[in-house]
């Protein structure tokens, strides 16, 4: 059975890249262009891993996290690896990433081979 793959990002293009190269790998591809969008998605169906942006307007993709986790737990649901991208790099990200333990942050760009060796590690 194909692993389900929640992407939540605001630009469309990246949400079409990752979208095609990992559904080409077989993933079922679910997309999510805001908090909102995310939420709903996790209350919908099960997700074996999310892939988010951190930085998004109204809400980042830390704090989309911090969300989602809060309702898997309130919900007595298993909590879903992470896997956080960003294009800014800096001690802020990897702050953020390390203290929410993440599975794993990406910084932009990335190789595409090394994007779907991290995607397959998290997925076991």
């Amino acid at each position: 059975m194909a692993k389900n793959i929640l992407i939540v990002d605001d630009e469309e293009l990246v949400i079409e890249s990752l979208s095609k190269l990992l559904k080409k790998e077989g993933y079922m591809v679910i997309l999510a262009g805001n908090h909102k969008e995310a939420l709903a998605r996790v209350k919908e169906m099960d997700f074996d891993l999310i892939v988010s942006d951190i930085r998004m307007p109204e809400i980042d993709g830390v704090e989309i996290i911090r969300k989602i986790r809060r309702f898997l737990r309130e919900n007595g649901k298993k909590l879903i690896p992470e896997i956080l991208i960003t294009g800014y790099s800096g001690e802020d990200c990897l702050k953020q990433a390390e203290e929410l333990k993440v599975a794993d942050l990406i910084y932009k760009p990335f190789d595409v081979r090394d994007f779907l060796k991290i995607v397959k590690n998290n997925l076991g």
